[in-house]
């Protein structure tokens, strides 16, 4: 039985977990995630962690902080006045809110706190300062890799 390799496209299921055992997504729900193995799309150790498994293979890996999406940085809190935020809606605490910067760039800032007349937004991703442990399967090798060329000359 074939093994998952760099390049293979594979479909897999996946449940991801806090240190407190609190479920910030799975695919078990759902159809299974479709990716290319070293296509960079993924987190490098999700991705990596496929490679040499077989189809219906399992296993836990746990990723750290520093690799996922860094250690939580206080200096990404901002405070705004409230009636500067125009969401249609009223604002609550954990509302996800998307910007975008002078030079185009999009930003996401959460709203930790609600203040009489200022909003906190905190500009780090949710899951920033936690490592993950996901459950993982390989549900099968949708397509193999090509073979290299190697390298000489051919006679």
């Amino acid at each position: 039985m074939a093994t998952a390799k760099l390049g293979d496209r594979v479909e897999v299921h996946y449940s991801g977990t806090l240190g407190d055992g609190t479920t910030f997504d799975t695919s078990r729900d759902r159809e299974p995630l479709v990716f290319t193995i070293g296509q960079g799309r993924m987190l490098p150790d999700f991705e990596e962690a496929f490679v040499g498994m077989r189809e219906g293979e399992r296993k836990t890996i746990v990723v750290p902080c520093e690799s996922a999406f860094g250690e939580h940085d206080t200096g990404m809190a901002l405070t705004v006045p409230a009636d500067t935020i125009d969401v249609g809606e009223e604002l609550a605490v954990g509302t996800i809110l998307r910007a975008q910067g002078p030079d185009g760039e999009a930003a996401s800032f959460t709203i930790v706190a609600i203040e009489e007349e200022a909003v906190i937004l905190d500009g780090n991703h949710p899951l920033a300062g936690h490592d993950l442990t996901f459950e993982l399967e390989l549900v099968r090798i949708a397509e193999s890799a090509p073979l290299a060329a190697s390298p000489g000359r051919l006679s």
